[in-house]
């Protein structure tokens, strides 16, 4: 049972760290320093907690995650649209655990001056929850081979609301805070990846770099 409720306590923690950052930052916060705060609090996340992507052989020599430098850059306010037709994506995980991943909508954002098109997906489990992932050309030489994610909200991390506007339809993606999937750290995880409509052909030099 302690396996579960350490779990529980881990994913409580994380919603906890991404709320106070959306709340820092609706109250004006230096982005910079809001991010390095976040930052420090998953680092002793990664160190300390039984729950921790790492091993406790990692654990013990961990000296905390590798991140590109803060760029304001890659914050980008980006434009949600639905899609009629929902798409769905059977993903192999552990034998024989499948996991589908849902299209239902599009994100239009302006990257290095060109248009870019993410797809957002639902995780189509008990309850259910939103799902960014995204691969671009820092791949696989400073950033994770199977690419990062921008929120996954059923393991606690979520979507920025862009200032100012109260629709829906309107999302920040600060890739400042683009992460590693638990499989980036060690072979004992299974995790979903981006699809290839994910895959960004722009390096976004921002978030977490490879571990290894």
């Amino acid at each position: 049972m302690a396996d579960y409720l350490d779990l529980y306590d881990y994913r409580c923690r994380m919603s906890a760290m991404y709320r106070e950052r959306t709340q820092a930052l609706a109250a004006g916060e230096d982005a910079k320093i809001v991010l390095q705060r976040f930052r420090r609090a998953k680092d002793a996340l990664f160190a300390e907690h039984p729950q921790s992507a790492l091993d406790e052989e990692q654990q013990r020599s961990f000296l905390g995650l590798r991140y590109f430098p803060y760029d304001p850059a890659y914050c980008i306010p980006a434009t949600l649209e639905p899609i009629e037709e929902h798409i769905s994506h059977e993903m192999a995980l552990s034998p024989p655990e499948k996991l589908i991943l849902t299209t239902i909508g599009q994100l239009h954002f302006v990257l290095d001056n060109e248009p870019v098109v993410l797809a957002l997906y639902w995780i189509t489990l008990y309850g259910g929850g939103l799902f960014l992932p995204f691969r671009d050309i820092t791949s696989p030489r400073e950033s994770y081979g199977g690419g990062r994610y921008l929120f996954d909200t059923i393991k606690g991390s979520e979507p920025l609301p862009t200032s100012g506007k109260s629709s829906r339809s309107h999302l920040t993606l600060d890739f400042n805070y683009a992460y590693n999937p638990s499989c980036a750290y060690n072979d004992r995880w299974v995790c979903p990846l981006a699809p290839k409509e994910n895959h960004v052909t722009r390096a976004i030099y921002a978030g977490e770099k490879k571990y290894h």
